[in-house]
């Protein structure tokens, strides 16, 4: 008689049901895993049998067939050590086989019967709940899988624990969410000196999640703006704080089971390889874009990542979506994120500057910005120039408006957005917004579409480009509070747009 229980195969940020079956029948002693198994579940054998020894378990002298249906689908990771042992103390009656095929498990065995923690509780636990069956997990992922609440959490420590609850020795009480964790202090805009322009930019940004670029000498202060913008941006939502924390469960972010509802910070350095940006590598991981889901992706020294990797953001940031594709896996992540670029105007980076710059003034600063290519240029929508703050300027008391008072601004223009959009799916900001939508709430009114017409004959806007000065003008709009767009709006995201223009 075969006995039964699940857990799940992670495919990007979905987790696929997986039916663990278990025979022991007559013949040869043996162990055996099948199911495609890669090598850590083909070892969970190992680990299962030790922490049945460490229990005084001892296993039948006949020959053990555990069976991962569905068979043709790759199974990977440690995480399968718990329903293996489940559904093996089940064949040999030490279990209720009725409890345990009600049950999705995972957690990875030690040697003396401990749980280990593993990733992706998250999203096994919405799986679970689809199926309208218990999760099981280590103590340590039971505050991160709480967070469904559509399903009990079964939470425990060591292998003992769990036989106890199954026999009704000692039943473990469910666990509860995990405290939401705050996120680091946010830095304020009024420690930037001056730099009133690109403030200005990188609060329609953070309104509208529009792609800004920064250009500007070694020093000006783009980074430190830039460090800025999560102290801008309203906090999550519930729905986009469990979206962006399936995918940071499946990296092993997530803090003692705590759920953050500050928005992603994300800033790899510019030696990052295509996998670590796009995703990749073993098991087709999610990248740097991904983990920036709902947030920010900063690209400090932006012409310096290797041009193979700036080109691959180009569909991410028109679709929202990025497909990883390896010869043995196809996953789909999500990353609508709001790209943030850095770059200095040349490799010197003092172009503007007479006294320093190279003797390569002009050509230096077009072969070095050039590395930025025009269909991706063509995909960010605010462009601005960051010049150098004198030194006399930086004893001057502070100044300006605090993240605070700018983050009041950005939060109504979000709520008019949303409020805007409701009941269009995957449209949240006007960045999202397109086709007759898009015609509908940023039509300019007649003096605003006379300016954009000149601009786009004198300048030769593309069609893309056309329309996001549109999604940047209905964004100042609302951070006016105006309903309808006007001449004054259009100018301003014209301006954006077109600022590097002697530059490219």
């Amino acid at each position: 008689m075969v006995a039964r229980t699940y857990t799940v195969a992670f495919e990007g940020v979905e987790a696929r049901i997986v039916e663990v079956q278990c025979a022991v029948s007559a013949g040869l002693p043996a162990f055996s895993v099948v199911g495609l198994p890669d090598k850590a579940v083909s070892e969970a054998r190992d680990r299962v049998r030790a922490a049945l020894t460490a229990l005084s378990i001892a296993l039948p002298s006949k020959r053990i067939t555990v069976n991962l249906s569905p068979a043709d689908l790759p199974k990977e990771g440690s995480h399968f050590d718990l329903p293996i042992a489940l559904a093996l103390l089940a064949a040999i009656d030490i279990l209720p086989r009725d409890e345990v095929e009600g049950t999705v498990a995972l957690g990875e065995l030690s040697l003396d019967g401990r749980l280990v923690p593993v990733i992706g509780a998250l999203p096994a636990a919405m799986a679970a709940a689809e199926e309208e069956r218990v999760l099981l997990c280590p103590r340590a992922c039971g505050p991160e899988a709480a967070w469904v609440g559509a399903t009990p959490v079964i939470a425990a420590a060591t292998l003992a624990e769990v036989l106890r609850h199954f026999t009704g020795e000692a039943p473990i009480t469910p666990a509860a969410p995990g405290e939401v964790t705050a996120g680091p202090a946010a830095r304020d805009l009024r420690d930037v000196k001056g730099q009133e322009r690109a403030k200005r930019a990188l609060e329609i940004a953070a309104a509208g999640r529009h792609h800004l670029l920064m250009v500007g000498t070694p020093g000006s202060g783009k980074s430190m703006l830039a460090a800025r913008m999560p102290g801008i941006l309203p906090p999550l939502t519930a729905q986009e704080a469990l979206e962006t924390s399936m995918i940071h469960s499946l990296s092993g972010l997530l803090d003692e089971g705590g759920i953050s509802r500050t928005r992603p910070f994300r800033e790899p350095h510019h030696t990052a390889s295509m996998a670590a940006i796009v995703g990749g590598g073993r098991g087709a991981k999610p990248g740097e874009i991904s983990l920036a889901h709902n947030g920010v992706l900063f690209l400090d020294e932006f012409p310096e990542f290797p041009r193979t990797v700036l080109e691959t953001l180009r569909q991410p940031i028109e679709t929202g979506e990025v497909v990883v594709a390896r010869a043995n896996a196809h996953i789909r992540y999500p990353c609508r994120f709001l790209l943030v670029a850095a770059a200095n105007p040349c490799k010197c980076g003092y172009l503007t500057d007479p006294a320093r710059a190279c003797a390569k003034v002009p050509l230096c600063g077009e072969e070095y910005l050039g590395r930025i290519s025009g269909p991706l240029m063509d995909r960010i929508d605010l462009r601005v120039e960051v010049p150098p703050v004198a030194y006399t300027d930086l004893d001057l008391p502070e100044a300006g408006e605090s993240s605070a008072t700018v983050a009041g601004r950005v939060a109504r223009a979000r709520a008019t957005q949303a409020a805007r959009f409701e009941g269009h799916a995957g449209m949240r900001v006007n960045a999202a917004a397109e086709g007759r939508l898009l015609e509908e709430v940023a039509s300019p009114d007649a003096e605003g579409r006379d300016l954009l017409a000149k601009v786009a004959e004198r300048f030769g806007l593309s069609a893309r480009g056309y329309h996001r000065v549109l999604r940047v003008a209905r964004t100042i709009a609302d951070l006016d509070g105006s309903d309808e767009v006007r001449k004054p709006h259009v100018a301003e995201a014209v301006s954006f747009r077109l600022s590097l223009q002697a530059a490219r």
